[in-house]
C-alpha cells in the first residue's frame, strides 16, 4: 500500500491486488453490477463508474459514494483536474471506505474534454502530477492513474514516458494502461474503444523501462487464457466490455489467477444469491430492471439463453410479479 505524508491518517486496510480488475464503465459498473460481479469473484478489483469532482462536491455525494460492503476490494474512479478538488474527493472516498482512488486520464468524450477531464490530460502531465500529489498528501489509500498510451498530436513513446515519469515523480506507483491512443477529434468514445489499434508492445516497453512501477494492461482482453499470457509481462490485467457482456468469465478468475481452491459458483447459484438483494431493492421502491440488466450476460451460450434474456429484459416490464419472473429465469440456468 502507498504511504503518504506524516499527517495522513493511518489506514489498516489490506494491500489492494490489481492482478485482475474490471474496468470502470459509465452506465454499467454501478453498485448493482458490482454486487453481482463480486458473487462471481472474491478477488477481482472492482471500479465504480467515473464520478466527477463536481458531482461529489456540489451534488449528492452520499448517493455517488454508496456501495455495499460486499463489493470490496473496491476503487473509486474520479474525473477532474483541480488538485484541491480531487484531494477533497479522495478524502471523501477514504472516509466512505473505498480501497483505492483512481484518476481518469483515458476518457475521450467531448463533454469531459471541455472540462479538462479524461484523455485530454495526457497533454498536461505536470497538471496530472500535481493532482496525484494533492491526493496522495490527503489520504493513505492508494492513488492510481488510468491512461491511454497517447492522444492525437502527442502520441510518441517519448511523450508517453514523459507523462509516466512526471506522474511517478509525484508519487504514483500504479498505472493502468489502455493500450490505444485516443483520437480527441472526429471519433466518438465508442469508436475510440475500437478504431485506434491496440499496441500491447508499447505498454510492454513501458513496463521494461519503468520496472519499479506496477503496470496493469487494459484494452481488448477477452479470455482468461489471454490474461495468463499478459501476466507474463504485466503486473495485472483489466477487462472491460468482455467482463460485462460475458460476466461468467469471472467465475474462474479466483481459481485460475489467484490460486483459490473454493468451488466455482454456477450460473444458477449466482442468480439465486442475487435474489435477496433484488427483493430488498424492490421492497425499497426500486425496479428489478435496475439490477437484472446487469445479469443478462449470464444467459449466453446454451439452449434457453435467448429466453433467459427475454424474460429479464422484455417481459420484466410487463409483469406485476417480478420475483416470480426471476425464478422462472433461474430455472433456465439449472445445470448450466
Amino acid at each position: 500500500m502507498l504511504t503518504n505524508s506524516a499527517s495522513s491518517p493511518v489506514d489498516t486496510r489490506p494491500t489492494v491486488s490489481r492482478r485482475f480488475s474490471v474496468a470502470p464503465m459509465m452506465d454499467w459498473t454501478d453498485r448493482h453490477c458490482r454486487f453481482f460481479l463480486r458473487l462471481l469473484s472474491k478477488n477481482a478489483l472492482l471500479y465504480t463508474e467515473m464520478v466527477t469532482t463536481g458531482a461529489l462536491l456540489n451534488g449528492d455525494h452520499e448517493r455517488f459514494l454508496r456501495h455495499d460492503e460486499a463489493e470490496h476490494p473496491l476503487a473509486l474512479q474520479l474525473g477532474g483536474s483541480t488538485p484541491a478538488d480531487l484531494a477533497a474527493c479522495a478524502v471523501m472516498a477514504q472516509s466512505a471506505g473505498y480501497d483505492e482512488v483512481n484518476l481518469n486520464v483515458g476518457c475521450p468524450s467531448d463533454r469531459v474534454q471541455n472540462n479538462l477531464i479524461g484523455a485530454v490530460l495526457m497533454g498536461h502531465p505536470g497538471l496530472v502530477a500535481d493532482c496525484v500529489k494533492a491526493m496522495l498528501d490527503a489520504v493513505s489509500i492508494p492513488v492510481t492513474v488510468k491512461h491511454r498510451i497517447g492522444i492525437n498530436g502527442r502520441d510518441s513513446y517519448a511523450q508517453l514516458c514523459d507523462f509516466v515519469g512526471q506522474v511517478r515523480e509525484a508519487g504514483c506507483t500504479s498505472f493502468t494502461v489502455h493500450a490505444r491512443i485516443a483520437i480527441l477529434e472526429g471519433l466518438s468514445p465508442k469508436e475510440n474503444r475500437d478504431i485506434p489499434p491496440l499496441q500491447y508492445d508499447v505498454a510492454a516497453r513501458l513496463k521494461t523501462d519503468f520496472p519499479e512501477l506496477e503496470i496493469v494492461l487494459n484494452g481488448g482482453i477477452k479470455t482468461l487464457e489471454a490474461c495468463h499470457e499478459h501476466l507474463q509481462v504485466f503486473d495485472g490485467v483489466m477487462l472491460g466490455r468482455e467482463a460485462y457482456h460475458n460476466p461468467y468469465l469471472l467465475a474462474e478468475v479466483d481459481q485460475q489467477l489467484f490460486g483459490s481452491t473454493a468451488p466455482i459458483i454456477s450460473r444458477a447459484e449466482a442468480l439465486a444469491a442475487m435474489r435477496p438483494y433484488i427483493a430488498e431493492h424492490i421492497a425499497s421502491g426500486g425496479s428489478m430492471h435496475h439490477i437484472t440488466r446487469h445479469v443478462l450476460g449470464l444467459g449466453t451460450g446454451f439452449p434457453g439463453a435467448r429466453r433467459f434474456r427475454q424474460l429479464l429484459s422484455v417481459d420484466i416490464h410487463k409483469t406485476k410479479e417480478p420475483l416470480a419472473l426471476l425464478d422462472q429465469a433461474a430455472q433456465l440456468l439449472e445445470g448450466r
